[in-house]
């Protein structure tokens, strides 16, 4: 089971750090190196708290861990939010042309029903990984990436609707039918 959140932690990473930020499209923009600098702490923290969870006071996942059902759900949503932030992301980036710089408004995939479907994919996300871990560190990064994500969801879904107005009034900021 160690092997299995291992690879789920670095396919997450790897794509997240050096195939995601080289296929953006449109207008380079700066990050503020105090945006930069906490995100990087941030991940560190975050990084070290889960593998040495993982690795060190787990005591060992046993094989069992595999057919358990938290980790079988957990691995699942893991897997489908992955799959939804991924398929958002590339919607995303399929909106713009190379040469292009706005914003649009689209209803393919998850943005049918929610204006963050990349927020809500990465919620659910760690959600699983908080689910399969059944740990400590595990539930505190999920419950980080809510607290981080869900205002900027609000957010943009307000300003969405202010800046577009035939953005589909039932659409939601985050959770399909809910909110």
């Amino acid at each position: 089971a160690t092997i299995v959140f291992l690879v789920m932690w670095e396919v997450h990473y790897l794509h997240r750090a050096f195939i995601y930020p080289f296929s953006l499209r449109g207008r380079e923009r700066r990050m503020p190196l105090a945006v930069v600098s906490f995100g990087l702490l941030f991940n560190v923290m975050n990084g070290y708290l889960n593998g040495r969870y993982i690795s060190v006071f787990s005591g060992g996942y046993p094989n069992e861990w595999l057919t358990d059902p938290r980790f079988i759900i957990g691995v699942t949503l893991f897997i489908a939010g992955y799959a939804i932030n991924r398929q958002a992301d590339g919607i995303l980036r399929s909106l713009r042309r190379p040469d292009e710089s706005g914003y649009k408004v689209t209803s393919r995939g998850f943005y049918r029903w929610v204006s963050c479907p990349n927020y809500l994919g990465e919620v659910v996300i760690w959600l699983g990984w908080a689910l399969a871990t059944w740990s400590l560190s595990g539930l505190a990064f999920a419950v980080w990436t809510i607290a981080n994500l869900v205002p900027r969801a609000r957010a943009n879904h307000g300003w969405y609707r202010k800046t577009f107005p035939d953005y589909p009034a039932e659409r939601k900021a985050l959770v399909p039918g809910v909110w």
